[in-house]
């Protein structure tokens, strides 16, 4: 796994062993960053479930200013911390290692807002559903943010216009997919 472009282009990127995480493969990422690069140029990035950061790392290295990395396990954590020292790109980031809801609940008290928030939670288990709920009200994510939330084929997402938001794009892949959702705009 590498960083595909920008200023750490092509350095290796470390991942934890086992089946913990799931990185994204190379060529998944560059789809998506090719979709989101538009987006990127001083962006404030947050990067849920990061595992290894390549996905916030790979923003910060096309052009975010910041990038907020979200990991429970402390390996994966340490994985992240030694990608940002191999790319140089520790001037931007802030790496918090905590169980996502307790983290976004107290970036919430900090008053953060993000203009691109990445989620790749566990399949199958609702985070998804629990995550946009908690954030909907508050400044994490404004009314021009985008959340990109890769998951499951089989992820059903017709909970979404209820809960407030609605499905810019969707991009399927072989096994997985990318999500791409706003707040709602008021009618």
């Amino acid at each position: 796994m590498r960083v595909i472009a920008g200023s750490a282009k092509r350095l290796q990127l470390k991942t934890i062993p086992g089946m913990e995480t799931r990185p994204t493969t190379d060529r998944i990422k560059e789809t998506l960053f090719n979709m989101l690069q538009p987006e990127l140029l001083d962006c404030r990035f947050l990067d849920l479930f990061s595992g290894s950061g390549a996905i916030g790392i790979e923003a910060l290295s096309r052009g975010a200013s910041e990038a907020v990395f979200v990991e429970q396990n402390p390996a994966a954590v340490l994985c992240i911390k030694e990608n940002l020292k191999t790319t140089r790109l520790e001037k931007g980031a802030t790496v918090i290692q905590a169980d996502v809801l307790r983290a976004l609940s107290s970036l919430m008290r900090d008053g953060k807002s993000f203009d691109l928030i990445f989620m790749d939670p566990p399949y199958r288990m609702g985070w998804e559903q629990k995550i946009l709920e908690l954030i909907k009200d508050s400044s994490l994510a404004e009314q021009a943010s985008l959340i990109i939330v890769e998951a499951s084929l089989d992820t059903d997402f017709g909970w979404i216009e209820e809960a407030g938001y609605q499905i810019v794009k969707n991009k399927e892949y072989k096994t997985n997919k990318h999500v791409f959702i706003s707040k709602k705009t008021a009618d």
